[in-house]
């Protein structure tokens, strides 16, 4: 910036402008930074596709366990005693997919009978259980 003496007639005006060449300069760095920065935008989409052989859609079994009033235990409609009971949950635990058992109880039906029955299938390994009919049981 140049100042004008006063009192002197050939000494040249105050100069008013700004000085843009920093400001340029400035901004060109930081748009040079900015570019640098953004990271590079793929058109393409990245999937992992599964290998081999598509998945077959096996509905598992339903297999269903009545439990009567008199406390009698029924596997798929027929009537069976403890042992044959843990036997064919042996059978079925091993198959796979894993059927899905229901049981049935009926409203008069001892509860520790119906814990024996819950008891043994979680022994035999059996995880898909799904009981039946409780709203029987709410007042």
């Amino acid at each position: 910036m140049k100042l004008r003496k006063f009192g002197r007639a050939s000494d040249p005006d105050v100069m008013m402008d700004i000085n843009t060449t920093p400001l340029i300069d400035v901004m060109l760095v930081l748009l040079v930074m900015l570019i640098i920065t953004i990271p590079i935008q793929l058109h393409a989409v990245n999937l992992e596709m599964p290998v081999g052989t598509p998945p077959t859609n096996n509905e598992p079994q339903k297999l269903q366990i009545d439990i009567d009033e008199k406390n009698t235990v029924y596997w798929q409609g027929l009537p069976v005693s403890q042992g044959e009971l843990e036997a064919k949950m042996v059978e079925v635990s091993r198959l796979t997919p894993q059927p899905v058992i229901t049981v049935r109880p009926n409203k008069e039906c001892s509860y520790a009978v119906f814990a024996d029955v819950l008891a043994t299938s979680k022994r035999k390994g059996l995880d898909k259980l799904a009981v039946l009919g409780a709203e029987q049981f709410v007042q």
